[in-house]
């Protein structure tokens, strides 16, 4: 089995972290590969910044696909063009947002959310909302470090801060709102008192268990291949012949 793990944005640095956390569940003959796209931003922090990302991710997992890959995990918790990579790959495709929110729902009656910059608490929301666990997140906080700064030295502040969502929602656990806090999410689980969940590894295995039940995304209806047609300027390189 081969699952790719795109992040959508093209830090290097962020991929390799990412690629860690992955391989950390995979099971025995999975292969896992990680892939930093050619185009799009450095990270991402804004809905121009997700906007963006979606070509480089399309075009990865378009590689994917002329390589064998079985399925996709897309790490980055605004789950850019998850629809989009739907429709291309023949395999399942899961976004650590809504793998990470869906696991929380085993674990307890509540969960809340802790992500990076306030400006992205409400695309947390509009997840919940979409993936149905708006009942289950009693809330989104921000723990207000941008997402190339997230390194250990962050850990103390950001280990306060899912104490402090914890107890102000009365929640059960902790859903991680960035895949760059993969790194960090075995420290948080040890030291928070609580399950902490990080969608990297939380997407890695549900795709996994997608891939090994032989079960994919319905492609007769919404999720059909994209249409034949033209694209021009940056985007001539998408068309589809």
């Amino acid at each position: 089995m081969r699952i790719k793990v795109v992040n959508p944005n093209t830090t290097a640095a962020m991929t390799t972290a990412i690629h860690r956390a992955a391989l950390s569940v995979a099971a025995k003959g999975t292969e896992v590969e990680a892939a930093t796209p050619s185009m799009g931003p450095a990270s991402i922090e804004s809905h121009y910044d997700e906007a963006l990302s979606v070509p480089g991710v399309l075009d990865e997992v378009a590689k994917g696909e002329l390589s064998g890959v079985d399925g996709y995990v897309l790490a980055c918790f605004g789950d850019p063009g998850l629809d989009a990579a739907r429709e291309l790959a023949a395999g399942p495709v899961v976004g650590i947002a809504e793998a990470a929110m869906r696991t929380a729902t085993y674990l307890g009656r509540t969960f809340t959310v802790v992500t990076t910059l306030p400006r992205t608490r409400g695309r947390a929301w509009d997840l919940a909302e979409r993936y149905g666990v708006t009942r289950f997140c009693a809330g989104v906080h921000a723990v207000d470090i941008p997402v190339l700064d997230l390194d250990p030295d962050t850990l103390p502040k950001l280990t306060e801060a899912c104490r402090e969502a914890l107890a102000e929602d009365n929640a059960d656990a902790v859903v991680l709102g960035c895949a760059g806090m993969a790194d960090l999410c075995a420290d948080l689980t040890k030291t928070v008192g609580a399950p902490v969940i990080d969608g990297v590894r939380a997407a890695t295995l549900q795709v996994q268990s997608l891939v090994t039940m032989a079960l994919t995304t319905n492609h007769g209806d919404e999720y059909a291949k994209p249409p034949t047609k033209a694209y021009t300027g940056l985007l001539r390189g998408f068309s589809r012949a």
